[in-house]
């Protein structure tokens, strides 16, 4: 143990070492439009830069006419099936997710027989290894359930017999088997969360095979394990529509550009997580619930149209909430006029709302919802419109069910390992180069000053 001295030096060192850091790393901006740097890779319009090909998803904000581009409502396709002709189907059958899991996988809708042989597979994959919980969840418990799937994911490669067997038929195993645990890892790691650091009475309630993934994580999670069929329905179609995304968004690009490496399943999942995190990405529904509850305090009249629009001002002009100037959940990179996946967990959040009792807090999303759009695409003086995105509604979703806000981004990652995994597959099927763009070096190069002349 550091003494109080040693302790004061070293953080006076740290604090001059960090000071080096802020001033050495500092790139002049006008050198990204020198040299055409795509940053982010992004084109000048924000269009995304073509890095790759890819049959399981496709994503439309526009269509073509005349050879203009024209601001359309927008369209995701799964496998080449429309997502809502999908959610037509889905009315007939209480939960999807499976269904949609091995649609990503395999690229095809299964028959009944296929299905209910792929929901059992599933079934028997959900099965932690001897004393995992014991020995890793509950050892050292993180304060941020992502960073627990991360440690509990990469542990897993030292239960696997060939972790390192990168041929399809054995990552096709591992992602079945990451797919069906990933959702009870993330409750457990919430629950220790809560027992060693809240000190929450610690409950473990093993999942049931003949239990839909939905309802499994509602009945691991609450402490009657009690649901009902509306609240599992919801949370269903909420992991439906988070499963895929296309292979441009950051957390699927992480999975592609890992797995060109040629690395291990584990490895690769690991980095998809690490990138789901960032508030930028997984996390951004967690803000649209933070300023959402700043908003309910502040808004005293949530009828007043007026009174809000006054408000989401103060936050655009950054003199309220968290003064970033961003209304969170409005706007996204390829979806104008409306996002599919928004407009379908609407409907569901309308429909909890009644049952929950918060129809109020239902009408003040949607009077926000439309406000903020006003607002956005007249300050911006926008040619196209802007419309609310997946996590608009998302974190509203999640609050009714009574998901923990610290459960928001795993419940996003236990959704997309399924896009995750045909990804990763599809990646090592079609054998692809190592994916490494180029970075163009604008610093200068310099004579070496012997250590006792510098």
């Amino acid at each position: 143990m550091l003494n109080e001295r040693d302790r004061k030096v070293r953080d006076e060192r740290l604090a001059e070492l960090v000071r080096y850091c802020m001033t050495s790393g500092v790139i002049d901006q006008n050198l990204y439009e020198e040299y055409d740097v795509k940053r982010g890779l992004r084109e000048s319009d924000g269009k995304g830069v073509l890095t790759g090909l890819t049959e399981i998803s496709d994503v439309m904000g526009f269509k073509i006419v005349n050879g203009k581009k024209i601001p359309a409502s927008g369209e995701l396709y799964y496998q080449g099936y429309n997502i809502m002709d999908l959610k037509k189907g889905f009315e007939k059958r209480k939960f999807n997710f499976e269904e949609i899991t091995y649609l990503l996988l395999f690229g095809a809708l299964p028959n009944v027989k296929q299905l209910h042989a792929f929901i059992d597979i599933l079934s028997q994959y959900r099965e932690l290894p001897n004393k995992f919980v014991r020995d890793v969840i509950m050892k050292a418990p993180s304060m941020d359930v992502m960073n627990a799937l991360q440690k509990s994911v990469l542990t897993l490669y030292s239960y696997d017999e060939n972790p390192d067997d990168v041929s399809v038929p054995n990552v096709l195993k591992q992602s079945l088997s990451l797919i069906a645990s990933l959702p009870l890892i993330s409750v457990y790691a919430y629950h220790a969360y809560q027992h060693y650091h809240n000190d929450k009475s610690l409950v473990i309630r093993y999942p049931k095979a003949e239990l839909s993934t939905a309802e499994n994580i509602l009945r691991t999670l609450r402490p009657d394990g009690q649901y009902t069929e509306l609240e599992a329905r919801v949370l269903d179609i909420a992991l439906v529509i988070h499963a895929e995304h296309g292979g441009g968004n950051n957390s699927t690009f992480t999975t592609h550009v890992v797995s060109s490496t040629g690395t291990d399943t584990y490895s690769a999942v690991a980095a998809s997580l690490g990138s789901l995190k960032g508030p930028k990405h997984g996390g951004a529904n967690l803000k649209v619930e933070n300023m959402f509850t700043d908003i309910r305090e502040n808004v005293k009249n949530w009828s007043d149209d007026g009174e809000i629009r006054d408000y989401l001002i103060k936050i655009m002009d950054k003199e309220a909430f968290d003064k970033s100037g961003l209304i969170y959940g409005m706007g996204h990179a390829v979806y104008t006029i409306s996002d599919p996946r928004a407009v379908i967990l609407k409907e569901y959040a309308r429909n909890l709302s009644v049952e929950k009792g918060r129809e109020e807090e239902f009408g003040l999303y949607e009077k926000v919802e439309q406000i903020a759009s006003e607002l956005l695409t007249n300050r911006k003086n926008l040619s196209k419109p802007i419309c609310c995105n997946v996590d608009f509604y998302s974190g509203f979703v999640y609050s009714m069910l009574g998901i923990p806000k610290q459960m928001f981004t795993p419940i996003f990652a236990v959704a997309r390992m399924s896009g995750w995994s045909a990804h990763r597959i599809e990646e090592l099927v079609n054998e692809g180069k190592i994916i490494r763009p180029a970075y163009k070096y604008v610093g200068h190069h310099r004579q070496y000053v012997d250590l006792p002349d510098r």
